[in-house]
């Protein structure tokens, strides 16, 4: 059964109670469990994690070649600037796809912004809880046999 794997970074932990008013009232747990029902409705298996320091995200981000088909990544305000998360990104090996739970090009300019976006296969912007799960979607098309 095709794996994938979903990374949360800083902050992330806090969806549900904190700036409701931009990412909703879902928590990350309900985020997770939303996204494996879609893994299960789709016949594969998603793991999911969560790190508020950008160094367990890159070590995380090592295990995952031989392990999982593909990534789903929000990794917050580091999606601004962390060259280093965009470099990890490479050594996957396997088609990461970014996500934002709000609509980035309707809040600051700096926002506007991703230095990980062109490496990764796609981007889904906008779409609250639902943006995991339209990431997952996408990547189990892209892998398909």
């Amino acid at each position: 059964m095709k794996k994938f794997l979903s990374i949360s970074g800083p902050n992330l932990n806090l969806l549900g109670q904190r700036k409701t008013s931009i990412y909703k009232e879902a928590s990350l747990d309900e985020i997770h469990s939303k996204l494996m029902k879609k893994a299960a409705e789709l016949g594969v298996e998603v793991d999911c994690v969560q790190f508020n320091s950008e160094g367990d995200i890159i070590d995380c981000m090592q295990t995952v070649p031989g392990k999982y088909e593909g990534v789903i990544l929000n990794a917050g305000a580091l999606a601004h600037y962390s060259y280093a998360l965009r470099s990890a990104i490479g050594t996957m090996l396997v088609p990461c796809v970014e996500v934002f739970i709000s609509n980035v090009y309707a809040r600051e300019d700096f926002r506007h912004k991703s230095v990980l976006a062109d490496v990764c296969v796609g981007v889904i912007s906008g779409f609250g809880a639902n943006s995991y799960v339209l990431a997952l979607e996408a990547l189990v098309n892209l892998v398909k046999p």
